[in-house]
């Protein structure tokens, strides 16, 4: 059986302001509801508080996990992000939202929903399979997340949740949901959130739920407002892109694959192309493969280094160097500073 593929919604540069604010109004109505303004909420991120009116407001991936990261420090209750979650509305993922309302069954919507993931302001990679009656979505990347990953989860899966269950009008049928960091004091409240068993400490981040949900009809579906949703939908990526389709394609590859990215050689085989063909066709883009594997390491190097405390060696060899001395010389070459300064200086602005 073939692995399931996996989706990236980040942008091979983490500062380009590709994101829209899309979920972000129900994290900042429940913390006004917990007495903190959406000035502070943004404070020190380069967003402002009109933006979430503004459905052309872009922003980035390191501005939005900032955004986190002042919710978790200002947030009066441990819980907030599940609370946050339980706000969701179909209008505050808009055409995302749309799309999965106005699909023919929620199989379709679930199709849409995971394809097109980088609408919805995801941190992490995710996939979907099913085995036997059980559909599983899975989510990858969890190590460059450090110690924002269980707000992050309880965030996402209870935004997730609730926007299921609004398409369908009933609620999701989750079976068991799987978490890859330990119980936290509101464990219960997971459950009460879900509906189902939690299991804590695992190496994995899993959700698991009845497959025959996917057949059912979505009660308010509009084959054509679905195709309308799916046209804008690939006009508002492929903008936000601003990167040809080729060099976009590996840069996604070499995203999905952080340690072992694949040779120049192998990835032109894994295109279906020559390696001539390949440095060819990108040559025409004004790119290099080498380039395009320095901007990926360096995304995920910036990554580890802002989220997590991996040691030096560690992060070096999570992004495909064979020592640290290499990783150094390169990072300094790419953002003026090594990694300890660059995380020093990260600590400080924190």
């Amino acid at each position: 059986m073939r692995p399931p593929k996996i989706i990236t919604p980040l942008h091979p540069d983490l500062d380009a302001p590709t994101q829209s604010l899309l979920g972000l109004a129900a994290l900042a109505a429940e913390l006004a509801a917990e007495g903190v303004s959406v000035n502070k909420l943004f404070a020190n991120t380069g967003v402002h508080a009109n933006q979430l009116e503004d459905s052309q407001a872009r922003i980035s991936h390191r501005q939005r996990l900032a955004i986190y990261r002042n919710a978790q420090r200002l947030a009066t209750r441990a819980d907030v992000g599940l609370l946050a979650g339980a706000r969701q509305r179909i209008s505050d993922f808009g055409i995302y939202g749309y799309a999965m309302v106005s699909s023919t069954t929620f199989g379709d919507a679930l199709k849409f929903s995971v394809e097109n993931v980088r609408m919805a302001g995801a941190v992490l990679q995710i996939s979907y399979s099913t085995e036997g009656d059980t559909g599983i979505l899975r989510s990858h990347g969890l190590a460059s997340l450090g110690d924002m990953l269980p707000f992050v989860a309880e965030f996402w899966r209870s935004s997730m949740t609730v926007l299921f269950s609004r398409v369908l009008e009933a609620p999701f049928p989750s079976k068991r949901m799987v978490m890859a960091y330990p119980a936290p004091p509101h464990w219960r409240n997971y459950e009460r959130m879900f509906d189902c068993p939690v299991e804590f400490g695992a190496d994995t981040m899993e959700w698991h739920f009845d497959v025959h949900v996917l057949d059912r009809p979505c009660p308010n579906a509009n084959p054509i407002t679905a195709q309308i949703c799916q046209q804008l939908c690939d006009r508002i990526l492929e903008e936000r892109d601003g990167i040809p389709e080729l060099p976009r394609q590996i840069r996604m590859a070499c995203l999905n694959a952080p340690g072992v990215f694949p040779s120049a050689e192998k990835m032109a085989a894994q295109l279906g192309m020559s390696l001539r063909t390949l440095h060819r066709r990108l040559a025409d883009d004004n790119y290099s493969y080498q380039t395009l594997l320095n901007d990926v390491r360096r995304s995920l190097a910036i990554e580890f280094l802002e989220n997590t405390r991996l040691p030096i060696d560690q992060v070096a060899e999570r992004i495909g160097f064979s020592d640290a001395a290499s990783f150094r010389r390169s990072f300094r070459k790419w953002t003026g500073n090594s990694p300890s300064l660059y995380r020093k200086g990260m600590d400080k602005d924190g």
